[in-house]
């Protein structure tokens, strides 16, 4: 059976695939892009129906190329954000192959061979564009046979689709905190268990925070110190978009709970740590305030002033006095979706690419084995490199590596 061979080989097709495409093409650089789903298949499947994108239209877009039917300032929602990758991809003309599934990947002597759903391809480099969102991970806390629904976030679809009951929502990033939002205004009873993170305001001074991250440098942050733990971000871009406030959503009846600390005898375990939590948010809070204000006085910009964006709710009771154990019977809950995140998963990629975490070595997405890119990675060479907006950048320096090679 014959081999086909490409130059190039982008393992991926979402919004880093894409980006990486149109950068190839931009230098006459022959590939191809395996999707082996469709086209943002996550983006379809592994999304909540009411999701909308967490920066505004003018922001969380690729380069080129608005999103149709979406104000500059609106929030484009999941079935527009779909539409636009797919039209994007007809605009680039990127060489797209759905439904192919790259089941693993060898190096050769001069390159790679990629073993796929519709036979071998081999390959002088390959692009690993598959995404930070990888593998969702659920912590194995409440056995099954607790008769608990339990979903991850990204088989979470709407309030109606989980049984009668309250909720026990785990992870307070954005994902997290917007379906316990969502639940609380269809009439759930909400737990929300906060973990330590970050809280940006939605707007300061007229402008919305990714403004406010770009002009302050921040997208363009490099890698953290390692010792630092991850932290998520809370933000909102539904309902017209709106900043996160978890003592506003205790006032709408939604209990929060501290950081998830095991389970046993039928009931959660949560760590004294809510309130801790909470003022580490409104310290992440109130640091880009006063950056935005020291910004706008060495700028002399011509921008509101906001004193009342400094309020800050009183503590609830669920904060004053928290819950550390909670019966799951007792509280009448009858689901918990976990917003706990995702792991890396290149079970498929046999090379020696990887850290004993299994977390690729590289430096900028350029990997330690000749011909192999990474693409797509939170913090792959600054803040943005996962995001929407700024993927394009890190596309750019891997097509130019790509280019000297050939």
């Amino acid at each position: 059976m014959s081999v086909e061979r490409i130059q190039t080989l982008i393992v991926g097709g979402g919004q880093a695939g894409l980006a990486m495409s149109e950068q190839l093409t931009q230098r006459g650089l022959p590939h191809i892009v395996l999707e082996r789903h469709r086209i943002a298949e996550r983006w379809r499947t592994e999304r909540w129906d009411g999701l909308h994108a967490n920066g505004p239209a003018w922001h969380d877009r690729l380069p080129g190329m608005p999103i149709p039917g979406v104000e500059p300032d609106g929030f484009a929602a999941r079935n527009q954000m779909v539409d636009y990758f797919v039209a994007y991809a007809e605009r680039i003309a990127a060489p797209v192959r759905s439904g192919i599934a790259v089941t693993a990947l060898h190096r050769t002597a001069d390159g790679f061979r990629a073993e796929t759903s519709a036979g071998a391809i081999e390959a002088v480099n390959v692009v690993a564009a598959t995404g930070p969102f990888q593998r969702a991970t659920v912590p194995a806390v409440v056995p099954p046979e607790s008769g608990i629904v339990q979903m991850h976030s990204n088989a979470y679809r709407n309030p109606g689709q989980l049984p009668a009951g309250a909720v026990l929502v785990v992870g307070a990033g954005s994902s997290g905190a917007q379906i316990a939002d969502e639940l609380a205004r269809a009439g759930r009873r909400v737990y929300l268990s906060v973990g330590r993170h970050e809280r940006p305001p939605r707007q300061y001074r007229g402008r919305d925070f990714c403004w406010w991250l770009g002009v302050l440098g921040l997208w363009d942050a490099r890698r953290p110190d390692p010792a630092v733990k991850h932290v998520t971000i809370a933000v909102s871009g539904a309902y017209g978009g709106h900043t996160i406030d978890f003592r506003r959503m205790a006032a709408r009846g939604v209990t929060l709970l501290g950081r998830a600390d095991g389970f046993a005898e039928g009931a959660m375990r949560f760590a004294p740590d809510l309130a801790a939590n909470l003022a580490h948010g409104d310290a992440s809070y109130l640091s880009i305030l006063d950056a935005a204000d020291a910004y706008v006085a060495r700028e002399g910009l011509d921008l509101p002033e906001e004193p009342t964006a400094r309020h800050v709710e009183p503590d609830p009771a669920c904060v004053t006095d928290p819950t550390l154990r909670l019966d799951l019977q007792e509280s009448g809950i009858s689901a918990i979706v976990w917003a706990t995140g995702y792991a890396l998963d290149f079970g498929w990629l046999h090379a020696d690419a990887f850290d004993q975490r299994g977390a690729p070595i590289h430096q900028r997405g350029i990997s330690e084995v000749p011909g192999l890119y990474f693409l797509g990675l939170s913090w792959l060479s600054r803040r943005a490199s996962a995001f929407i907006f700024g993927v394009h950048r890190d596309a750019a320096h891997l097509a130019e590596h790509i280019a000297a090679r050939a």
